[in-house]
């Protein structure tokens, strides 16, 4: 079992050029035998909150048809982040599409502040099952409530993946709680950052997979790259795989 992240960028509300980006990662993972690959919060819009109500993916989105034609010719599932079409607000979302090319999505539950003048909050958790692992599907602020980690953990999560967009200001105070998960549960915490600057902010680059009281694998600065985790036993090891 291979679980990965995608440190990438994404041009604002540009969502054809976005998915040609996201492609690119997808045959590259592929190509690392990744199972499933998970990308930044709001990866197909770009973080925009002001152009999620008109950007907003309903289900059966025909945008979605490249990705899901990719994920089954390449036998592998990803997530990718996408505002989400909703009664009043839209929720800001991670949509799931698996490697038999059926759709699931999550929406975010805990909002960053200011996010509630463009988007409403979800308020179901999402787990999947990948062989012997029990995956809990995140989205950024979600990862600095505690509860959320708690909750998923509860459910029986032992991985706990999220896309983010997180800023270089924020990152040290987010990666101890990140890698405080890892630890107190014994799972696998994987996080995708963005490469490069999306609505205005900065971002920290760095995407990380942690694994118990060990930083397993993470990306040195802000470039394009796959954070890898493979299984080994009851153990995970980690690489980085530049783009």
């Amino acid at each position: 079992m291979k679980i990965a992240v995608a440190q990438c960028s994404s041009i604002r509300g540009n969502v054809e050029s976005n998915i040609d980006e996201h492609l690119r990662f997808i045959q590259e993972a592929s190509n690392q035998g990744v199972h499933y690959l998970v990308f930044p919060e709001l990866s197909l819009t770009g973080y925009e909150p002001e152009l999620a109500d008109e950007l907003a993916f309903t289900e059966g989105d025909v945008r979605l048809e490249p990705l899901i034609s990719a994920a089954k010719k390449y036998n592998l599932s990803i997530g990718v982040g996408a505002p989400l079409a909703s009664k009043g607000l839209p929720k800001i979302g991670l949509i799931l599409i698996h490697n038999t090319g059926a759709v699931e999505k999550y929406e975010k539950m805990f909002l960053h502040e200011g996010e509630e003048l463009y988007f409403s909050h979800g308020d179901k958790h999402h787990l999947l099952q990948a062989d012997k692992y029990t995956i809990a599907n995140a989205i950024c602020a979600d990862t600095v409530n505690p509860e959320h980690a708690q909750s998923c953990f509860e459910l029986g999560a032992n991985v706990y993946i999220a896309g983010v967009l997180v800023t270089p200001t924020g990152y040290t105070k987010d990666a101890k709680l990140w890698s405080h998960y890892a630890s107190e549960y014994e799972m696998l915490v994987a996080i995708a950052n963005y490469s490069k600057p999306s609505g205005g902010l900065a971002t920290a680059g760095k995407s990380a997979i942690w694994f118990k009281n060990n930083l397993i694998a993470q990306v040195e600065q802000c470039e394009d790259a796959i954070v890898i985790a493979q299984a080994r036993g009851d153990s995970w090891v980690g690489k980085v795989h530049k783009m």
